[in-house]
């Protein structure tokens, strides 16, 4: 992998990961821009314990462009886009809208591909691996800024979850304080840390999981599994099998083996409903532990937490959509119509042959 770091015209980090060591990125952003200014602010629920970012700068973000003016395709003539060269492996920006800023973290865009008309299951093994250690480096350069505690690297697929923008991208989050659900998830490692004499919480469900019917697929180094309890109609959790706190823990046997189980279920998750116009819509989201000290979470140690990814879609059966509403969204108690098991054994199904 080669990584060439440069400047936008208005300032934000571009940085290239490209797969030949040999290419040349010195293309420069020719657009006439402004010096990106941004009003991110972080504010803190009293009632809730948790944090919400106010940034109404985001209004004016760029909404459903037609596909020749897409700001994730590289830049052709005189059709300028966020990405000044010709041509890319894969990219990383600072978002121009971002939701977080300053002091407040930071926002970045992953474009995973420059085929417009791809998604991230299309991609080779190679260029998946490459799209991985673009997220551990990041995350490895993120983890460092002052204010960022955690970062979150995750994918919107599909105009159903929100997408803006129909180039196969992802996000990185770097925020400045631990999430509310990495706070449960290690209040919970706690709890179990301390009524079993020491055990790990993660160890326990994986070693559960992989004595059950909702394995999906298991490799040599990892394991996707649809949960006991799942929150989402189709939902897989993908561990690798050598419990890591973060993507930058994870060992060579690990990354080499990753693209091929990441990809295959992708795959599957566009196999799940048969219909190939209309690709299945979902989130990919990497769960990593928080960098600096623990000490609210008594107990518990950065390499007790368990580096996984959960992959989830909102679609319960063809052409239906699963709403949150008011048991999820007022409570934030889910009701799930499809079973875990019967989902799991779906994704089996649908393997490929």
């Amino acid at each position: 992998m080669k990584k060439t770091s440069t400047r936008l015209a208005d300032g934000r980090e571009l940085i290239y990961y490209d797969l030949r060591d040999d290419t040349v990125r010195d293309a420069v952003d020719r657009r006439p821009l402004e010096r990106t200014v941004t009003s991110s602010e972080v504010r803190h629920d009293v009632l809730l314990g948790d944090e919400v970012a106010i940034a109404s700068h985001r209004q004016g973000r760029t909404y459903h462009p037609p596909a020749d003016q897409c700001p994730l395709c590289p830049s052709e003539g005189d059709r300028l886009s966020e990405i000044p060269d010709s041509s890319y492996d894969v990219v990383v920006f600072e978002n121009r809208f971002p939701s977080l800023a300053g002091d407040s973290g930071r926002c970045e865009v992953v474009c995973f591909t420059s085929d417009h008309n791809a998604s991230f299951a299309d991609l080779s093994e190679e260029q998946a691996r490459l799209v991985l250690e673009a997220w551990t480096d990041r995350t490895s350069e993120l983890s460092s800024l002052p204010s960022v505690q955690q970062v979150f690297c995750f994918e919107n697929r599909g105009a159903e979850i929100g997408v803006t923008l129909g180039h196969p991208h992802g996000q990185i989050y770097a925020y400045p304080f631990t999430t509310p659900r990495t706070a449960l998830m290690l209040r919970s490692a706690a709890a179990h840390k301390e009524a079993t004499g020491g055990q790990n919480l993660f160890d326990a469900v994986l070693e559960r999981e992989l004595a059950d019917e909702r394995v999906v697929l298991e490799s040599e180094h990892w394991l996707a599994f649809v949960p006991y309890a799942a929150h989402w109609p189709y939902e897989v959790h993908l561990y690798p099998k050598r419990r890591v706190p973060d993507l930058l823990a994870l060992d060579e046997e690990a990354r080499s083996e990753f693209p091929q189980v990441y990809l295959e279920l992708l795959r599957r998750f566009d196999r799940i409903f048969g219909d190939s116009e209309s690709p299945t819509p979902y989130i990919a989201a990497w769960h990593q532990a928080p960098f600096g000290q623990l000490e609210d979470f008594e107990g518990v140690v950065r390499e007790d937490f368990a580096l996984h990814l959960e992959l989830f879609t909102i679609r319960r059966t063809s052409g239906k959509l699963k709403f949150l509403a008011g048991s999820e969204s007022g409570m934030n108690v889910f009701i799930n119509d499809v079973p875990p098991e019967r989902a799991a054994e779906r994704l089996r199904e649908v393997a490929s042959r």
